[in-house]
């Protein structure tokens, strides 16, 4: 199979699992309650390793499915790029949000992930199996 054909693929599933992100903060916006939600509750620091996790493998994701393309002069990979605006603006809306609480914790916990998985990118960008681009070129 194709560098291109996998490419696809896992980008295909990161649009799947940020889907599925998208509904587990919906449901935790309006008061939903799901079995992930009761997972978390009876894990210690449950809540914390589901941010770590998610936010983690939706970079890996982001990065992979975008070809390990880089922004801003080649120093940032871009899906690390849009997944840490969209954890920033997410937790940050929890301020206005009347069932949400905003926690730093929450937000240090997700750049942990972002950080690690944004290293394992780069780890997979050395062994050449995935091509780097740059953003524009």
């Amino acid at each position: 199979m194709s560098s291109v054909w996998i490419r696809k693929g896992i980008g295909l599933l990161g649009i799947g699992f940020f889907g599925f992100i998208l509904w587990i903060i919906y449901l935790a916006n309006s008061g939903g309650d799901s079995v992930f939600f009761d997972l978390v509750r009876h894990l210690p620091y449950g809540d914390k390793l589901g941010h770590f996790c998610l936010f983690g493998l939706l970079t890996l994701a982001a990065n992979l499915g975008t070809g390990l393309r880089t922004v801003l002069f080649g120093r940032w990979y871009l899906g690390t790029t849009l997944v840490s605006l969209f954890v920033l603006l997410e937790e940050l809306s929890q301020i206005l949000l009347p069932r949400r609480t905003f926690d730093l914790a929450d937000l240090a916990a997700d750049l942990a992930g972002i950080v690690l998985f944004t290293w394992i990118s780069k780890k997979v960008a050395m062994t050449g199996r995935v091509s780097c681009r740059q953003a524009g070129g």
